[in-house]
């Protein structure tokens, strides 16, 4: 094997595995806005209005859930993660949420 064809595999193969040691799911959302949100007040249209479409929706319990979040994991650092999970009750308005971040 001549050094330049050397020196390609070892870049293809560097920037391969660089690849492979990140992943990132969902999308960004704007954190922000988490202290507008009052329980048992917000409805589901205030909560589209602030944070845009949920990344998942769901029941817990019975309630309507909608998370927004964004998880960046990297076997190079640090895992970056942010969420926001959101609780209906029947009417519509906020049962409760969560938040959490690494930031």
């Amino acid at each position: 094997m001549t050094p330049l064809r050397s020196f390609r595999f070892v870049l293809i193969a560097f920037v391969l595995a660089t690849l492979a040691g990140c992943a990132t799911v969902g999308h960004d959302f704007p954190t922000h806005n988490v202290d507008q949100i009052r329980i048992g007040e917000t409805t589901r249209a205030d909560i589209q209005e602030l944070f845009g479409e949920p990344w998942r929706t769901g029941i817990e319990d019975g309630k309507r859930t909608w998370t927004y979040g964004k998880y960046k994991w990297s076997a190079f650092g640090e895992a970056e993660t942010t969420d926001l999970v959101v609780r209906f009750n029947q009417d519509g308005s906020v049962s409760s949420y969560v938040y959490n971040t690494t930031e």
